[in-house]
């Protein structure tokens, strides 16, 4: 059974950091594309930040660039998410999900496993 399952949410001070991990489970994603998406309450789910099977090829939305960086280790299972200098627009709830391909999208509609999520709060 494959399982993604995000950690490191909490609550933080505006201009504080945060970092979100993923692991999976059930199979290895060495291969695949990873992302980042996020929810607010009363808000459709945004894409904040993907990467290809290697980590050579990232991309984020620009309310995160220069703010947040996705990485990897293949070795682990594992993506991250550095969140640096949070606003309170970055609360919601952020989902790693799992592509089908390698190569990094942004489009939530390609991405096949997704996690529960973890919860994002910051005050001002």
């Amino acid at each position: 059974q494959v399982q993604l399952v995000e950690s490191g949410g909490g609550l933080v001070q505006a201009g504080e950091s945060l970092r979100l991990s993923c692991v999976a489970s059930g199979r290895t994603f060495s291969s695949n594309a990873m992302g980042w998406f996020r929810q607010a309450p009363g808000k459709a789910r945004e894409f904040v930040a993907t990467i290809n099977w290697s980590g050579g090829t990232t991309a984020y939305a620009d309310s995160v660039k220069g703010r947040f960086t996705i990485s990897r280790d293949n070795a682990k299972n594992t993506v991250y998410l550095q969140m640096n200098s949070l606003k309170p627009e970055d609360t919601a709830v952020y989902h790693c999900a799992a592509r089908d391909r390698p190569d990094a999208w942004t489009d939530s509609v390609t991405y096949k496993y997704w996690g529960q999520g973890t919860q994002v709060t910051v005050s001002s």
